[in-house]
């Protein structure tokens, strides 16, 4: 990183007094339109108010990444599935209720009343609960937050805060340390918009686990 750009804050989350203050400064900087760098149960990821379309440009743009590649959106409680959408199948209320919160990302057709630009998604979006305590509490207090991997496109993943910010740091404004994510595969993501769910990306949960909930889904 130079010097001629901003430097995000870094709030080490091990620590009670940092981690109240970094939820606090990211809630705020999220508010404003910039963008925060945060751990997930799976890597870390780059975050931006999902109702604020000139905050997921700056994401898209951060990453190097076009509208072809709609963000996805993570939720702070599985209830907050219902408002985002048309209607929720009966195969993405049952892989939600057993891998919710976890690794699995649910592409659902969004409410069309919604006011957000996640890329060219063509009138889907792309939810997951995250198993992480700290992503979740923060997601409680702001909403929807569109979140992708901290990483340029075409470039590994960020585990650790450290990478995350050495690879975006300089269009965030506030990182969330709260240690390695070492080994964490991405999510599965099961598009739930046909009346057979398919799987468009295998991750962090087998199509065999898939299927012991609904034996019908394809890959």
């Amino acid at each position: 990183m130079t010097d001629s750009g901003p430097v995000a804050d870094v709030y080490d989350c091990s620590d009670p007094e940092q981690r109240t203050a970094g939820l606090a400064a990211a809630a705020a900087a999220l508010s404003r339109g910039d963008l925060v760098l945060l751990p997930t149960d799976t890597v870390y990821g780059v975050a931006a108010d999902a109702f604020t379309p000139a905050a997921v440009t700056k994401l898209l743009a951060a990453k190097n990444r076009g509208r072809s590649m709609p963000v996805p959106v993570l939720i702070g409680e599985a209830s907050t599935l219902a408002g985002l959408v048309t209607t929720v199948p009966s195969v993405a209320h049952a892989l939600a209720e057993a891998f919710w919160p976890g690794g699995l990302t649910l592409v659902l057709e969004h409410a069309p009343s919604l006011a957000w630009d996640l890329g060219d998604a063509e009138g889907t979006v792309a939810v997951r609960l995250p198993d992480d305590d700290l992503t979740r509490e923060l997601l409680r207090r702001t909403g929807p937050l569109a979140v992708s991997s901290a990483n340029r496109s075409g470039r590994p993943a960020a585990t650790t805060a450290q990478q995350a910010d050495y690879q975006l740091g300089e269009h965030g404004a506030v990182v969330l340390d709260d240690g390695p994510r070492e080994g964490s595969a991405a999510s599965t993501i099961v598009d739930c918009t046909a009346p057979t769910p398919r799987v468009l990306r295998i991750g962090a949960i087998d199509v065999d686990r898939l299927r012991e909930v609904v034996p019908g889904i394809t890959d």
